[in-house]
C-alpha cells in the first residue's frame, strides 16, 4: 500500500509530525509512505533531513501566497503530474494548510481517496490565516475519512455540521521527540524551572498566567522562561515587569525546541481555550512536568500522564498547582519512562486498520492483504 503524505508548511509543529507520521507508517508491512513537504520546510535544512518523495515549492508571506493559489492553473496540472508517477492508494494531510486546496484539487482528479487530519475546529484569536477554517470546512466535506486528536475538536465539528456523511476518528496524537533525552526535571539542582513556549496570542493565557506567578510569592525559588513568537501588548508588558520571568519575543526554529525543554523541569500551559497542545508532546516524550488548565481538550490528551498537573483556569488554581511543584522532589526515571516509537506505531497502525484500509476496501481498490492487517 503506498500512502502519499502531505503538509506544506515552512516551520512549526506540522512538518515535523508529517515526518514522524511517514517514518511510522513506513514501519508497517508492506506499507511505503510517500512524504511531501514544503522546500522551504525548516525539517529539509537540517543535516539529518528526512526523505522528501515531493518536495513543493510553497511561498513566503502573504504575496507569496496569493501568487502561488492565482497560479493554481499551472500547479494542479503539475501536481496531478506528479502525482500519476508515484501512484499513491490514499493521501493523508498531516495538517492542512492554505495551499492544500491545490492538492485536494489533483488528488479528486485522479480519484485517489484523502484522509485529513485535522488539528483545529475553530480559529483561535490572533490565528495567522483567518480564511483557514473556510478552506478547512470546505475540503472536510470531500474527505473521505477525518481524523482528529481529540474527541473534543471531534464533538466542534460534529456541531459545524461538516462531518454529516462521516463521523471523525479520534486517534491520540503520540509524543513527540525534538532531540536527544533530556536529564531528569530537576537535576540542576537549582532554582524550579518554568517554561512557557509557543504562540504569544490571548487564547494562549498569559494574563492569566502572569496574574498566577504574581501570587505564587517564592521569590528566588523559581524561574519563568515566556518564548514564543506573537504581537507585543499589555499581557508581555506586565510579564516582563514580574520579578523571576524572562520573555523572549521570537521565532524558536526548530533546532532550539529540544534544548528548551530539556533547560525546563515544568512546561505550563494556562490556556483559556485550546483543542490541544503541539507543545505537549514534546514535554511528554522529554519527561516533563505539563501543568495544564482544564479547558478544551487538554485534560483528554494529558490526563493519564502521570507527570500532568491540571487546575482551574483561574490565577489562584494554577499559582496553588506550581506552589505544590516547589515542594515535590524530582520524580524518578520510571514515572516518566515512555517508547514514542511504540506509541507512533500504534498510531499509524489504528490509522491503516481503522481508517485508511476501510476506505480502499469501499473504493473497491487494492488494500494491503490479509498478512499485513494481522501484522498490524
Amino acid at each position: 500500500m503506498r500512502i502519499f503524505v502531505w503538509q506544506w508548511g515552512r516551520r512549526g509543529a506540522g512538518p515535523l509530525l508529517a515526518v514522524r507520521l511517514a517514518d511510522a507508517l513506513r514501519s508497517i508491512p508492506r506499507t511505503e509512505a510517500l512524504l511531501s513537504l514544503s522546500t522551504s520546510a525548516e525539517v529539509l535544512q537540517e543535516v539529518d533531513a528526512p526523505d522528501c518523495t515531493l518536495p513543493v515549492d510553497t511561498y513566503d508571506g502573504a504575496a507569496g501566497l496569493i501568487w502561488r493559489l492565482l497560479q493554481a492553473p499551472v500547479i494542479v496540472p503539475k501536481l496531478i503530474s506528479r502525482l500519476t508517477a508515484l501512484k499513491p492508494d490514499v493521501a493523508v494531510c498531516a495538517m492542512l494548510g492554505p495551499l492544500d486546496p491545490l492538492c485536494a484539487a489533483a488528488l479528486r482528479w485522479l480519484h485517489i481517496p484523502m484522509v485529513i487530519i485535522v488539528h483545529d475546529a475553530d480559529r483561535h484569536p490572533g490565528d495567522r490565516f483567518p480564511f483557514l477554517m473556510m478552506i478547512q470546512r470546505r475540503l472536510l466535506r470531500s474527505a473521505d475519512a477525518i481524523v482528529t486528536l481529540t474527541q473534543h475538536v471531534a464533538t466542534r465539528l460534529d456541531r459545524q455540521a461538516v462531518t454529516r456523511r462521516r463521523r471523525p476518528f479520534v486517534l491520540r496524537l503520540p509524543p513527540l521527540v525534538f532531540g536527544p533525552a533530556a536529564p531528569l526535571p530537576g537535576a540542576h539542582g537549582g532554582p524550579l524551572r518554568l517554561l512557557f513556549f509557543g504562540r504569544l496570542l490571548p487564547y494562549k493565557g498569559l494574563g492569566l498566567l502572569q496574574a498566577a506567578v504574581s501570587e505564587l510569592g517564592c521569590p528566588g525559588r523559581w524561574a519563568l522562561r515566556v518564548i514564543g513568537s506573537g504581537p507585543e501588548g499589555t499581557e508581555l508588558d506586565a510579564l516582563r515587569a514580574t520579578p523571576g520571568v524572562t520573555v523572549e519575543n521570537r521565532w524558536v526554529p526548530d533546532g532550539e525546541i529540544a534544548g528548551l525543554i530539556a533547560w525546563a523541569d515544568a512546561i505550563v500551559l494556562p490556556y483559556v481555550e485550546a483543542s490541544q497542545s503541539g507543545v505537549a508532546p514534546g514535554a511528554v516524550a522529554a519527561g516533563r512536568v505539563v501543568v495544564a488548565t482544564r479547558v478544551g481538550g487538554l485534560v483528554e490528551q494529558i490526563g493519564d500522564y502521570r507527570l500532568a498537573r491540571l487546575c482551574d483556569p483561574r490565577p489562584e488554581s494554577l499559582a496553588e498547582v506550581l506552589r505544590q511543584l516547589l515542594h515535590e522532589k524530582p520524580q524518578p526515571p520510571a514515572a516518566h519512562a515512555i517508547d514514542p516509537g511504540k506509541d507512533w506505531y500504534r498510531f499509524a497502525a489504528d490509522l491503516v486498520h481503522r481508517v485508511i484500509t476501510p476506505i480502499l476496501r469501499d473504493a473497491r481498490k487494492p488494500a494491503c492483504s490479509d498478512d499485513t492487517l494481522r501484522a498490524v
